[in-house]
């Protein structure tokens, strides 16, 4: 997913630049109104006319003035990205966009993906083959843009448009033919020369080719650099070029933000041969979790990402990621949950202590050989999934977080587990017998894997560019880490002098030990708030309200000395309770394509003529959580917003915002809630009252509800 781009983006954006912007006069501002542009824009046509049903190529042209420069679809570290929309008529098809190669730009620690001159945007133009002769077609393309030198303009949007005349024939535009040809000569070109590939492993990106069957041996590549379309590698990052007995591959960063389930990597990649010579190739190849068998050693013989030692150096990496694994916040509680059960039977014969020592360990290893095998096979079929691919679930990390909230009130005595099914998973962990052990260390894979520790990323990083064989070797090994303190302690009695007698301390220590999984409860939810929405999120959080009162409703009612009946109705209560925040979690969500408010945004929007709904709130003003949801549940609402085009901006004071602060005041108003309505060929905006429904709203937007508000 691409950053946002906030204004302390520009404003850094604009300190940053060529270092020049302290040349700026005083009391001057990095950014200039749009009116200054050093940009001209226009449509050029290979054809002089349109003929019906023949494509023909036509480009959207800037000159830019020197030293200034837009940006490419992919901006790199700061800037914004140019757009390009054709608008033709009707029966009408234009292909792609075809993007020539950016180039880079350094500024200051950030690099940029640029154009200078005067680029063309070529796209082929079907016209529709029942076309009338004799007429003329008027061809609009809108552009977004922001271009920048030793200040950065304010993002712009302009459309562009061009009268072309209908014909029998499509005699060809001289001058612009030879314009275009040139320009599609320069275009990135099909990588046909080259086997292309790429795979992830960890936090590195790799790109390997090698030539093509038949199609000779290459001369000497010099230098490589890939330009990500969809931002998943650092632009500021060293790219590194490596030559292989295969071909070549090339190293770059991966950015964090990036996709975890990308399919594939997009963008331009670029060659410079011995006689500097340089050459774009346009790539889309799938992305894998490991390297392919050409290159499957390649990296390590480079002396890349595999790590120190070789294979035996990846292996004791692995053991030692895996022993820290149990000191990290996902693991800390399941290995708390296993010394408490260590504490209890810390007087039982030796025999005992050591098969539940040796079932652990076997619950372990057996559960990271099912989580490997399945991720390798999923791998070898062509997923990208990498190192806890199950926590990208939203749905497996909310059921996670429910578990160990469940055992956490468990442990506080909130409720006692039983047999019931809402405490099966529990109870399997809570029994002192060997299959309590083996779930155990069942549980702490599971757990483990959202957990990289220092050492481990790196093993787990050089394990997925192994083969299939020796990446189960490599995992085994973390398995091997993550369960040998407590093999140890079940091995050697003599360790275990060292614990307390059981007691009645033991009540207040299971009480404490309740906390460790309140923060791995915590942990998970903070995972989960990055994968739903806000709105969903929050109907989440009142969902695990409404566990917790299951909990404590079960544990008030049914209790073994209770009644049948008051047992039964604890036992139905906390199911019914379960029921309903299982339909607050998965109560489906209309999600919306809400913007970030702006004056700025607002006036451009207005320029293209949409009608625009602005929402003043804030996440801790109840009332307007209430009417966004009597509002935008309303399919009559959403309808309206669908059929008008209606841009939807968000202006939210949760945290202190002048602007914003600044804009009610505007409007007279102090706080929130607060809503206006912008439609076109009107001056002011509709301002709606405090309390909406859906009615209000679908009067506004027709225009006929609400006198405008006052400027």
């Amino acid at each position: 997913m691409k950053f946002c781009r906030p204004i302390l983006t520009w404003l850094f954006l604009a300190l940053a630049v060529h270092g020049q912007t302290a040349a700026l006069p005083a009391g001057g501002s990095p950014f200039a109104a749009a009116a200054d542009e050093h940009t001209a824009w226009d449509i050029v046509s290979g054809v002089s006319a349109a003929a019906p049903g023949q494509p023909f190529w036509a480009a959207v042209r800037v000159k830019i003035e020197p030293p200034w420069h837009i940006y490419w679809i992919n901006y790199g570290d700061a800037g914004e990205a140019t757009s390009i929309t054709w608008d033709l008529p009707p029966g009408w098809q234009a292909g792609p966009v075809q993007w020539p190669t950016p180039a880079q730009q350094a500024a200051g620690s950030l690099v940029d993906y640029i154009y200078e001159g005067t680029p063309l945007f070529l796209t082929q133009i079907t016209p529709p083959a029942d076309l009338k002769t004799g007429t003329t077609v008027t061809l609009k393309a809108t552009v977004h843009w922001m271009e920048c030198a030793t200040v950065c303009l304010l993002p712009t949007t302009k459309t562009l448009s061009l009268d072309l005349p209908v014909a029998a024939s499509a005699p060809p535009a001289a001058a612009n033919q030879t314009l275009l040809e040139a320009a599609r000569a320069a275009l990135p070109q099909p990588a046909t020369e080259f086997d292309v590939s790429a795979w992830r492993a960890g936090d590195k990106l790799f790109l390997g080719f090698a030539p093509t069957a038949g199609a000779g041996a290459p001369g000497e590549i010099s230098a490589a650099y890939f330009f990500s379309a969809d931002a998943q590698t650092r632009p500021a990052a060293p790219q590194v070029l490596h030559h292989t007995a295969a071909g070549w591959v090339l190293e770059m960063d991966r950015v964090a933000s990036a996709p975890p389930d990308a399919k594939s990597l997009p963008g331009v990649l670029t060659i410079t041969g011995s006689d500097k010579a340089t050459l774009a190739f346009s790539l889309n190849p799938p992305l894998g979790a490991g390297a392919p068998a050409q290159f499957a050693g390649a990296i390590q013989a480079a002396g890349s990402t595999a790590g120190p030692g070789g294979l035996a150096g990846i292996l004791l990496l692995a053991f030692f990621g895996g022993l820290l694994l149990n000191i990290m916040p996902c693991v800390f509680p399941v290995l708390a949950i296993k010394v408490l059960g260590l504490v209890k039977q810390s007087g039982a014969e030796r025999r005992r202590v050591v098969m539940h020592g040796l079932t652990f360990a076997l619950g372990v290893l057996a559960s990271m050989w099912v989580l490997t095998g399945v991720l390798l096979a999923l791998r070898a079929g062509g997923a990208q999934l990498g190192w806890g691919f199950q926590l990208q679930q939203p749905g497996f990390v909310l059921g996670l977080a429910i578990f160990f909230l469940l055992f956490a009130l468990s442990l506080s005595g909130v409720f006692e587990i039983g047999g019931s099914l809402i405490g099966l998973g529990a109870d399997l962990t809570a029994k002192a017998g060997l299959s309590g052990s083996f779930f155990q260390g069942a549980l702490a894979v599971v757990v483990a894997t959202p957990c990289t520790a220092p050492l481990l990323a790196p093993a787990l990083g050089a394990a997925f560019a192994l083969p299939p064989l020796l990446a189960f070797l490599a995992f085994t090994f973390v398995a091997l880490g993550l369960a040998t303190p407590y093999l140890l302690l079940s091995l050697f009695p003599g360790l275990a002098k060292w614990l307390p007698r059981p007691g009645a301390w033991m009540e207040t220590f299971k009480q404490f030990m309740a906390f460790p999984l309140y923060a791995t409860t915590a942990f998970l939810l903070y995972t989960l708030n990055g994968q739903v929405s806000a709105d969903k999120f929050l109907n989440i959080l009142f969902a695990l309200v409404v566990v917790a009162l299951a909990a404590w409703v079960y544990g008030r009612f049914a209790t073994p000395a209770a009644s049948p009946s008051r047992r039964r109705f604890g036992q139905i209560g906390a199911l019914a309770l379960f029921a309903l925040a299982a339909v607050l979690a998965y109560w489906p969500q209309q999600e919306l394509n809400w913007e970030p408010w702006s004056a700025a945004r607002v006036t451009a929007l207005q320029k293209e003529g949409r009608p625009i709904y602005v929402d003043f709130t804030a996440r801790w003003c109840t009332n307007c959580w209430l009417n966004e949801k009597a509002v935008f549940s309303s399919g009559a609402v959403l309808q309206a917003i669908a059929d008008q085009h209606v841009a939807l901006l968000r202006a939210d004071l949760t945290k202190p915002d002048a602007a914003i602060t600044a804009e009610l005041a505007r409007f007279g108003q102090a706080g929130v809630p607060f809503n206006l309505v912008y439609l076109p060929g009107r001056a002011a905006p509709i301002a709606l009252p405090t309390a909406l429904t859906p009615g209000i709203v679908l009067d506004a937007l027709a225009g006929k509800s609400l006198p405008p508000a006052a400027q």
